[in-house]
């Protein structure tokens, strides 16, 4: 979850069991994670799950896991203002977003897809904020869905358990 440097580090901010690995990356820059706005997905000591935009971000120190990515998919019910529908900016892409009962939507598109119709799916799937971890170099483990796919050099993996 999240995008990462070539040496596997967090590009943005990162917290894992409470801890602060990597800080807040609030700098400019090109590229998916610095389309505006990027944001956060977290989980508070309570297991309560969050998605906002960076610049609402605040470490109350009750975070249990956090990671930083963007740009954001589904801002409040409305798709980012910066994706064209129609857009020809085609990959394989994957991302978070928050359903009613505190529920996390994660899903990853078998089929290159535009931002504009990965935002609309989580939309249209009830989110009202999501947003965009990776995309081609992601990989997902569902053999019940025949989904194994075990290439790659991961920097991060979430895993989804009852």
């Amino acid at each position: 979850g999240g995008m990462y440097t070539e040496d596997n580090s967090p590009l943005g901010l990162y917290i894992e069991e409470g801890q602060l690995i990597t800080p807040l990356n609030t700098k400019k820059g090109n590229g998916n994670f610095y389309l505006q706005p990027n944001g956060v997905l977290f989980i508070n000591k309570n297991k309560k799950a969050f998605v906002c935009n960076t610049k609402a971000f605040i470490n109350s120190g009750s975070i249990e896991y956090a990671t930083q990515s963007g740009p954001m998919l589904v801002i409040d019910g409305k798709i980012n203002s910066v994706f064209t529908k129609g857009s020809r900016n085609l990959n394989i892409r994957n991302g978070a977003g928050l359903l009613p009962g505190n529920k996390i939507l994660f899903a990853m598109s078998t089929e290159p897809v535009s931002l504009y119709e990965f935002a609309d799916f989580f939309k249209t799937a009830g989110c009202n904020n999501a947003l965009y971890l990776d995309g081609f170099v992601s990989r997902t483990y569902l053999p019940e869905k025949n989904l194994t796919q075990l290439d790659g050099d991961f920097g991060v993996m979430i895993g989804v358990t009852d």
